[in-house]
């Protein structure tokens, strides 16, 4: 009940990658597609054609390498918080199960951005996204790298000679 770290932060991190992932792809083709306009608009000054160039720019740049370290952040987060739990090593067979099912979920998961970004309207704009399409496309095995280590760290923390 009071768990800091366990296979749910684990489902919750791979929803939270799959929502920022698209929230990020559906506004960098939103952002371009409102460049192309103001690019192609008389009515707009210069500067305004550059501030929306500048920021339509980011997004390859600073917004797909910031995602990186969001996820990286939120995993060392939870293996961090996880070092506060103490479970018992009988559970791991059960902690595997989950897991299990964690890594086919967070499949389905990779496979809808994947469907996403494959759509011909947006596959350009994923192509220039190279870290927020690898890490969704690779979020079974990340997560599944993330959960072995949540459990070793879970379960190794434990001492008998502390009563529950």
């Amino acid at each position: 009940m009071n768990k800091k770290g366990s296979l749910q932060d684990i489902a919750y991190i791979g929803l939270v990658v799959l929502f920022f992932g698209i929230v990020v792809l559906l506004g960098f083709v939103l952002q371009s597609n409102i460049n192309d306009q103001f690019q192609a608009s008389s009515i707009v000054e210069a500067q305004g054609k550059a501030a929306s160039a500048t920021l339509t720019g980011f997004f390859p740049g600073v917004v797909d390498d910031s995602f990186l370290l969001f996820v990286g952040g939120i995993a060392l987060v939870t293996l961090l918080l996880a070092l506060m739990v103490r479970i018992h090593p009988i559970f791991i067979p059960f902690y595997l199960i989950g897991l299990t099912i964690v890594i086919f979920v967070s499949g389905l998961m990779s496979n809808i951005y994947q469907e996403m970004a494959a759509n011909s309207n947006v596959v350009a704009y994923a192509n220039q996204l190279t870290f927020i399409s690898t890490v969704l496309n690779y979020l079974p095995l990340i997560l599944g790298i993330f959960g072995t280590m949540l459990m070793v760290i879970m379960y190794k923390v434990w001492d008998a000679s502390r009563t529950i």
